[in-house]
């Protein structure tokens, strides 16, 4: 009886403990497949193991060898940008606390999609502007995934060339204030983060160069200032150093601290260049050096007097272009006309162009306003000038008189586009850097294709001077031996009577006089023909000289390149205003004249009126003579004014367009 019942309790006690292990087993595998979520996962239990003050923890890498994992200093930790975030708030495939843990292969640690995550969150709710260092870190992320850093390493190809841990180190981030002693020494460390991981030899160059003693030497006031690695290269958006938009940015980052080095820079046909967004002409770094940059008055500086022609002679080798001769040395990459002690040629120079500029345009724009106010004064007032006599010739009304032969007008047709090309081809050039040169210099095929316009533009226009040149002296020598009359009043030459008809206008301009009689020749038309033959030879001397720098630097020191540039340019610049101002306005926007345009200079004939009107004294002179009626001619066919009328409002629309681009150009930065 007791051993039947001692059987069914231990018969129950069997069962129990079955069911027990059924539960224990059962608890186990659930806790196997139980979430993360359930797991204690703070900080403290990861610094249990993680902490850099405890033995570091070991872990089989990808080629089988143990590899010690970083620990973390919970104090630099505490002091960084992510004190407040969990551990498994980046590191979100790790499930467990075991060692090794089991981690999740779908969920890697994403520094740039957390933070997109957390700034578009922001914006959702209406805060983005709570966080501005936010937005910069998703800006930042977006400017290294296009990155060269982004691309996949030539040695591992599944890992890129470089992450945020090995700039930033991560767990312990926070960018110091500027300007305070903190940044000073965050970026004192910056050569040797990029330089002791990856890029020894640069490293090497730049401890030895004046950025790199400057930033060594502690002691110096602006040690801080000086330049690391990203002041020139940046920080995100670390690009190719072969790829022309690199070039030009690094370019561009020089002048960040070189200002005064880097305007003048610009002002150079290598700085042209490069502003119209073309990287292959020399860059600060072409001559100075990249990294292991050296004072000019250093032996081994690239740039010392012994070395400075192999540097020009790197890219001037006679082969892209020609070959680098001696006045080369002598250039001056950053001349400028303020400093007379270095530059006195420049200096000179320079303010004879403004005296020469101020003065013309003093004189000729004072002409053109009081000439305008006494036009508009007297057609208010209803008041004609009627200089000659013409009832008593018995003239036909309906002739014209013939001003210029074809030869002229042609002459007159060809300079007026050359002279347009010139200008819109020349100032892109020297307005690089306003918002429009790099557009046209794209329409028209880049700066060299830029350059073989403007050449050829030029040639055309010395052939067109010459040939008119040799014409005139034809004229003069052969046709009229003996009768040409140098200062007669059919010639070009000025003479004394233009300088009291000068006096008399402004006289009658201030209502002190009468208007004198202009003979075939006025004062003002004298000046426009003889500032042709200033402007030929200025600006093609000096155009010459730059278009052929070898040949000039066999026989001139390099200083002569820095004057004809600046004369070059300045002259281009007073022929241009003055042609699209001055000449416009004599001889199409007088209030006698309009509406535009005056179409004397496309037919070869005007009206007896506006010839009685614009050279009493020339048709006094004919008529007197009875030399009129060998002048007179049928008007021009109708055809012919309007396609006359129509040419004329293109050619002076094209001026009035030009005109505005040389003035924007003008004001966005005028050369130095």
């Amino acid at each position: 009886m007791r051993f039947s019942r001692l059987s069914a309790v231990l018969h129950r006690l069997v069962g129990l403990g079955s069911f027990c292990a059924l539960l224990l087993a059962s608890g186990l595998a659930l806790a196997a497949d139980a979430p993360a979520a359930a797991v204690n996962l703070d900080n403290p239990s990861c610094l249990n193991c993680h902490d850099s003050h405890k033995p570091k923890l070991e872990m089989a890498g990808k080629d089988g060898e143990k590899r010690k994992l970083a620990g973390i200093d919970a104090a630099k930790f505490g002091a960084g940008a992510h004190a407040k975030m969990q551990c498994v708030a980046c590191h979100t495939d790790i499930t467990d606390a075991a060692a090794p843990h089991q981690k999740l292969t779908s969920a890697k640690v994403d520094c740039a999609g957390c933070h997109e995550a957390l700034w578009d969150a922001q914006q959702k709710a209406g805060k983005g502007a709570e966080r501005p260092r936010l937005e910069n870190v998703v800006k930042n992320a977006e400017a290294y995934r296009k990155s060269f850093h982004a691309r996949a390493d030539t040695d591992d190809p599944t890992r890129p060339k470089a992450t945020c841990e090995d700039c930033h180190a991560t767990h312990y981030f926070n960018v110091p204030a500027a300007n305070t002693p903190q940044h000073a020494g965050w970026r004192r460390e910056m050569p040797a983060l990029c330089g002791e991981k990856c890029h020894e030899d640069q490293l090497d160059d730049f401890n030895t160069s004046v950025h790199g003693k400057l930033l060594a030497d502690e002691k110096h006031p602006d040690s801080s200032k000086a330049a690391v690695c990203v002041d020139c290269h940046t920080s995100h958006a670390i690009a190719n150093t072969s790829a022309p938009p690199t070039k030009l940015l690094i370019t561009e980052n020089c002048g960040g601290c070189h200002e005064k080095a880097y305007e003048t820079y610009r002002h150079t046909y290598h700085g042209q260049v490069a502003s119209l967004g073309y990287a292959y002409t020399a860059k600060c770094f072409d001559c100075h050096g990249s990294h292991g940059i050296l004072k000019v008055d250093d032996p081994n500086s690239k740039l010392s007097p012994a070395n400075r022609l192999k540097t020009c002679q790197k890219c001037h080798d006679g082969k892209k272009s020609q070959l680098a001769t001696a006045g080369f040395v002598s250039y001056g990459p950053h001349a400028n006309s303020s400093d007379f002690d270095k530059y006195p040629q420049m200096w000179i120079a320079s303010r004879f162009m403004l005296a020469l500029l101020l003065g013309v345009f003093a004189f000729f724009w004072a002409h053109c306003l009081l000439w305008y106010h006494r036009e508009w004064k007297d057609r208010k007032q209803g008041v004609r000038h009627q200089l000659v006599k013409t009832g008593e010739l018995g003239l036909n009304e309906k002739k014209h008189f013939r001003r210029f032969a074809l030869g002229w007008r042609i002459g007159h047709l060809l300079f007026a586009l050359v002279t347009m090309t010139l200008v819109l081809t020349g100032t892109a050039a020297l307005y690089a850097q306003s918002a429009w040169a790099p557009v046209v210099a794209r329409m028209l095929g880049g700066p060299a294709m830029l350059g073989l316009i403007h050449r050829i533009a030029a040639a055309l226009f010395i052939g067109t001077f010459f040939v008119h040149f040799v014409f005139v002296m034809y004229n003069i020598f052969v046709r009229q031996r003996g009768r040409f009359r140098w200062f007669g009043p059919d010639s070009l030459v000025p003479r004394w009577q233009d300088l009291k008809d000068c006096w008399g206008m402004f006289l009658w301009f201030l209502g002190k006089g009468p208007r004198p009689a202009l003979d075939r020749w006025a004062y003002f038309e004298k000046f426009d023909y003889w500032a042709v033959f200033w402007g030929v030879n200025v600006i093609g001397f000096s155009g010459l000289m730059l278009a052929f720098p070898h040949v000039t630097a066999s026989y001139l020191p390099g200083w002569v390149f820095n004057v004809a540039t600046l004369v070059h340019g300045e002259e281009a610049f007073l022929a241009a205003v003055f042609l699209f101002t001055v000449h416009f306005f004599n001889n199409h926007f007088r209030p006698d004249k309009l509406p535009p345009p005056d179409i004397v200079m496309f037919t070869g004939t005007q009206s007896l009126e506006e010839f009685r009107r614009d050279h009493p004294a020339q048709y006094d002179r004919l008529a007197a003579s009875g030399e009129l009626a060998d002048y007179l001619v049928d008007a021009p066919s109708a055809p012919l004014t309007l396609g006359s009328k129509v040419l004329g409002l293109v050619l002076i629309g094209c001026g009035l367009v030009l005109l505005v681009l040389v003035g924007i150009g003008f004001f966005s930065g005028a050369a130095v």
